[in-house]
């Protein structure tokens, strides 16, 4: 689903400086609308659109232009890692933050990574959302104060050098599969969620349970339920 909010030629604010062009891509509706009115709130920031998925984002971008995207990480089908990739493989100029329940020690530097310029916890989104949306119109990283840009590169650095979470060394996709294994889905459901074949998801488990050096796929099984419990638990 897309909501086109504003026309595109609508990009003056009223004292005629251009404001920056936001759309916002969450499943979302009640956080989403609430973003959307205290963004609309502000002189320099106007809402051009919205999308619940992946595929309604991808189009209201080519249709709307933002300079902006507040991107969530969990969306139907495909996640907003691989959307933030597709994005940016369009429009390179694209600012991302990412705006996401899932904690950031985890999510954070992969998001970064795919190329998003910031990532913000929903729990601390209406607090801090426009001092995010400034900051990286300004052209710098935006993390919280407790993840700040030294501790983002420090870790970067130590999981080059082999250090950091088992989990780290699962690609974005790996993640995703491991993440809907701890809550329950077999092979068969995890490909119609991600409209992948059964085949490449079994070829996903088989390098997640290699790269986690799980000799079985039912221990591999119990650790992703128990990785999904933690992180729900740290969520709350």
């Amino acid at each position: 689903m897309i909501s086109s909010l504003i026309d595109s030629t609508e990009t003056e604010a009223l004292d005629g400086v251009a404001r920056k062009r936001i759309l916002i891509v969450d499943d979302h509706p009640v956080l989403r609308r609430g973003m959307a009115t205290l963004i609309s709130h502000q002189a320099d920031f106007e809402i051009c659109g919205e999308a619940d998925n992946a595929q309604s984002g991808l189009q209201a971008m080519r249709e709307q232009q933002p300079h902006i995207a507040l991107v969530d990480i969990t969306l139907p089908g495909t996640d907003g890692l691989e959307l933030i990739k597709l994005m940016l493989a369009e429009q390179p100029k694209l600012r991302i933050l990412v705006v996401s329940m899932h904690d950031e020690s985890l999510y954070a530097l992969r998001s970064l990574r795919a190329g998003a310029k910031g990532y913000l916890m929903k729990a601390e989104a209406l607090e801090q959302i426009i001092t995010a949306l400034r900051k990286i119109t300004a052209g710098d990283i935006y993390v919280t104060p407790r993840f700040s840009e030294r501790l983002v590169f420090k870790a970067i650095h130590s999981l080059e050098g082999g250090m950091g979470s088992p989990v780290d060394r699962l690609s974005d996709r790996e993640l995703e599969v491991l993440r809907l294994l701890g809550k329950g889905l077999g092979t068969r459901d995890i490909a119609r969620t991600l409209h992948l074949s059964v085949k490449t998801i079994e070829t996903h488990r088989a390098h997640i349970k290699e790269k986690l050096g799980f000799k079985e796929a039912a221990e591999m099984v119990r650790f992703a339920i128990d990785w999904a419990v933690h992180e729900e638990t740290e969520m709350m």
